[in-house]
């Protein structure tokens, strides 16, 4: 899927060498740069395999929200919330996604100004066969262990945490005056 660059050497190693001798360490520069191109790399990958579906994987994840939620609709303000994203995207996602007949938009009647965005069969369907084909690629990761994905999945989520992405289980949630240990 991916085009290869085929590159005789690693730029990023090569951008991390010069660095280190203008600048200082680059172990911080080489990772997150490494990182954003991995980033480039993958939804490159699951675009493609999304693209026969008529969907981006921003489409898709909205789309597997929607499919998780009890009611199969959500308000587009806990869209944007769940999958941490601007508003303005979320009603872009949701937007395309009504053209395409996927879900469809309605008033949230336990908010008069507020949305809902409901998933249709055909947004069931969807999802359904590009599950399969993502699942079948392993997201793009195929050539890591379980154990590997694991620990990149350890290594990422303490930058998610000190972002403030989330509160873990064993600490109170903003708002929630119980103390930890209850």
């Amino acid at each position: 899927m991916r085009k290869a660059l085929e590159l005789p050497f690693d730029p990023i190693d090569r951008a991390a060498r010069i660095w280190e001798h203008r600048f200082g360490p680059s172990r911080s520069m080489a990772a997150v740069t490494s990182i954003m191109r991995a980033q480039q790399i993958l939804l490159a990958e699951l675009d493609a395999i999304l693209r026969p579906y008529g969907l981006t994987f921003a489409r898709y994840e909205a789309l597997v929200l929607l499919s998780f939620s009890r009611a199969g609709a959500l308000p587009l303000r806990v869209i944007g919330e769940r999958l941490m994203v601007h508003p303005t995207s979320v009603t872009n996602t949701i937007d395309r996604l009504a053209l395409q007949g996927m879900v469809v938009r309605r008033p949230n009647p336990e908010d008069g100004r507020g949305r809902l965005a409901e998933i249709t069969e055909r947004g069931r369907d969807a999802v359904r066969v590009a599950t399969r084909d993502l699942m079948a690629a392993d997201f793009g990761l195929a050539g890591y262990s379980d154990e590997d994905l694991e620990e990149l999945f350890g290594l990422l989520r303490g930058l998610r945490l000190s972002a403030g992405d989330f509160i873990p289980a064993d600490q109170p949630a903003l708002g929630d005056q119980r103390p930890a240990n209850a």
